[in-house]
């Protein structure tokens, strides 16, 4: 067990915080720690203490502000991923549970347009989570609204909005349906066989890699390749194939043959186009026929 692993997790957590701020803000005091953990002056002063005891070399305390500032032989104690960063500043640290999510004046995220209703994911992970099936009324845009009954076993965001993949009884396969889409969810009486489980999903349990390559159209491909850290001009995304045409179609990956999708916005092609045989929806991808 590592130093940090011994400390209890409470206390990780605010050393994480303090971590966190010098890092992406430069400074940080007591206070700052005191209004984000409800703590007390002794705790955060413990707190700062038993940091400067696990990096001596990463803050110091400038009287003027009171204050810990960075120093320039800073060297982060955690490992903070970034992603989880930008999700971080941009909701000014509310995670919209605990604490109610705040619009950062520095850090923005991308526009959400589409909002489920958070009862019917309540109800839908209740159910992927004990086990049941579901009987719903579900809108769709080309049959419109009618009663089903499925048997859900995930959440997925396609990028643009959230799907349940789920067993339909009516057309005994595995499908995806749109969240926002539900009217009504409520449990179904009935016993749910294994091939309407999770594990019988074969798109859902197949994984297939995709091989991006900057369009060949681009006249600065290393930009791209930048974008998307690529090694050898490529970069190989292993995803599960029920999912692999929304992320094609999300990233708008060129996937016509000779990649004819030129000043169209993309700047991906998929170079393994024998992948579109293995995955259901293909001609959701840019270009597929």
């Amino acid at each position: 067990m590592t130093e940090l692993e011994q400390i209890p997790h409470a206390q990780r957590e605010r050393l994480a915080y303090i971590d966190f701020c010098l890092q992406y803000f430069g400074h940080i005091s007591r206070n700052d720690l005191i209004n984000r953990f409800q703590t007390g002056l002794a705790a955060s002063t413990r707190d700062f203490t038993l940091y400067k005891e696990l990096a001596p070399d990463n803050l110091i305390l400038v009287h003027q502000d009171k204050q810990y500032h960075r120093t320039s032989h800073f060297v982060p104690v955690f490992e903070h991923d970034p992603e989880a960063v930008l999700q971080s500043l941009s909701r000014g640290f509310g995670d919209g549970i605990s604490a109610p999510i705040r619009a950062s004046a520095q850090c923005f995220d991308a526009v959400t347009l589409v909002h489920p209703n958070a009862n019917i994911i309540a109800a839908l992970m209740r159910a992927i989570h004990q086990g049941h099936a579901i009987d719903c009324d579900y809108v769709s845009a080309s049959s419109g609204e009618s009663a089903r009954t499925l048997v859900p076993h995930a959440l997925v965001n396609n990028g643009h909005r959230w799907h349940v993949r789920a067993y339909d009884l009516k057309h005994e396969t595995f499908r995806d349906y749109v969240c926002t889409r539900f009217t009504r969810v409520q449990n179904a009486s009935m016993t749910v066989a294994a091939h309407q489980r999770a594990g019988a999903d074969s798109q859902f349990n197949k994984l297939v890699k995709l091989t991006l390559i900057p369009h060949p159209s681009l006249k600065q491909p290393r930009a791209v390749e930048l974008d998307f850290g690529m090694q050898d001009g490529c970069y190989e995304l292993h995803v599960k194939a029920a999912f692999a045409a929304y992320i094609l179609r999300h990233w708008q990956v060129d996937c016509s043959v000779g990649y004819r999708f030129t000043g169209q916005g993309c700047q991906l092609a998929l170079a393994n186009l024998e992948v579109l045989k293995m995955i259901e929806n293909p001609t959701l991808a840019p270009g597929c026929q």
